[in-house]
């Protein structure tokens, strides 16, 4: 039987972003669930908000333990599963960090830190690196023998996820580091649950640097492979829409680490009300000037449908987009929509803050109809150096294979 190419979602809520889970409404997340089963999506990717799930190093929030089963009920009863994603870390520009992980004696945890938020505020410290310190490993420890634990029979339960883009939270001091600290927190879930898979949410810095996370170590010790990328965001991209980029991004994971990819995190901000597509500059994080292209609504539906076939074609194994929802406008004076922070982040969703439909929601529901399955890759990339030389200079590597991934392409064509 034809394994069903996975659609799915990034959640929060429209209403409460990042605090949803320390102002939690069940009644929300029922109306929110509701749209993405309409849409004829099957996976939920949520995020357990680290700064709220663990208030202290030997303690999980019961209240959020709780909601959590509130969530998986909702989802379960909608035939919706759950991509459930631990130690977040680093979401949407800030980085949200519990205070008891707060250090002034630390050296910062990754150079790519933007914001630090704690307790719900803004704060000026640098903090633990969960990677190296024994009290945050064992801490780390403690929320996922809590979790999957607690939810490991749960129906919505579809795959236990170790981070989100963790390099721009914490960067392991080599790729061994990486490694090791993966195999530990894969063998101490698969010592509580032996049926669901595990990955880890890199994104394309993983390819682009010798980060720590190398993709060929993390998804040897995983079970899924998964990759976050936007063409905008590549200055080698052909466009801001480049329609192959993704699908590139997901081959090129399956050539370094041999397994099909997974791609968990894609999709564009548009731009506001009903606008053609534009370019937003601003001054953010630091006094750094912030450039970010947004999309017509249009623009992006057309976008997404062409990705869509091209990601089968690549032999990945699904597409879940970035991400649920825009953030409604009382969320924009607030870390990470505020207006020296991520502020295209409030224009990310398929739903606009009212809960209206844009033209690529309807896309991905019309793709769904099609019920669409995973397909041996029709587009392959060969890596033709070592892992270890890729590793040497990932980024020349990357930009390279992907102009010779884009000739091979056309010379199919011919």
């Amino acid at each position: 039987m034809s394994q069903p190419f996975v659609l799915g979602v990034n959640y929060w809520p429209r209403r409460k972003a990042m605090y949803w889970w320390s102002h939690f409404d069940a009644d929300e997340v029922r109306e929110e669930f509701d749209i993405i089963a309409s849409l004829g999506m099957n996976i939920v990717r949520l995020f357990l908000l680290w700064d709220d799930w663990q208030p202290t190093p030997d303690s999980v929030s019961a209240a959020c333990l709780r909601n959590f089963g509130i969530v998986c009920d909702i989802a379960a009863e909608r035939g919706l599963q759950l991509d459930v994603t631990f130690f977040t870390g680093h979401m949407s520009g800030p980085n949200w960090v519990p205070r008891w992980m707060l250090d002034n004696n630390a050296t910062m945890a990754s150079p790519n830190v933007r914001q630090v938020i704690s307790g719900g505020q803004i704060v000026d410290s640098p903090y633990r690196n969960m990677f190296h310190d024994p009290a945050t490993i064992a801490a780390s420890q403690l929320f996922l023998r809590t979790v999957v634990g607690e939810y490991k029979d749960h129906d919505a339960i579809w795959m236990w996820n170790l981070g989100n883009e963790p390099d721009l939270f914490a960067q392991p001091h080599s790729a061994q580091a990486g490694r090791e600290w993966v195999k530990m927190m894969c063998d101490l879930i698969r010592d509580i649950d032996l049926v669901h898979d595990i990955t880890c949410g890199l994104h394309v810095d993983s390819l682009l640097n010798d980060n720590g996370l190398r993709i060929n170590d993390v998804f040897a010790e995983t079970d899924v492979a998964v990759m976050h990328g936007y063409p905008m965001y590549i200055s080698w991209a052909r466009d801001n829409l480049d329609t192959d980029f993704m699908p590139y991004l997901c081959a090129l994971v399956t050539a370094l680490c041999g397994k099909p990819c997974l791609a968990e995190e894609w999709g564009g901000c548009t731009a506001p009300d009903g606008r053609d597509s534009e370019v937003w500059t601003w001054t953010t994080y630091n006094g750094v000037e912030r450039t970010q292209f947004m999309a017509g609504e249009d623009a992006l539906a057309d976008h997404i449908e062409r990705v869509l076939p091209k990601l089968v074609e690549v032999g990945s194994t699904g597409a879940m987009l970035w991400c649920f929802a825009d953030y409604a406008e009382d969320l924009w004076n607030r870390p990470p929509c505020d207006p020296h922070g991520a502020k295209h982040e409030r224009h990310f969703g398929l739903v606009r803050p009212d809960g209206s439909l844009k033209p690529h929601a309807d896309v991905i529901r019309k793709f769904a109809e099609t019920k669409p399955t995973v397909q041996a890759a029709q587009r392959t990339l060969t890596l033709d150096i070592s892992l270890e030389k890729y590793y040497e200079t990932p980024a020349y590597h990357a930009q390279r294979l992907y102009q010779e991934y884009l000739l091979d392409y056309q010379l199919q064509d011919a």
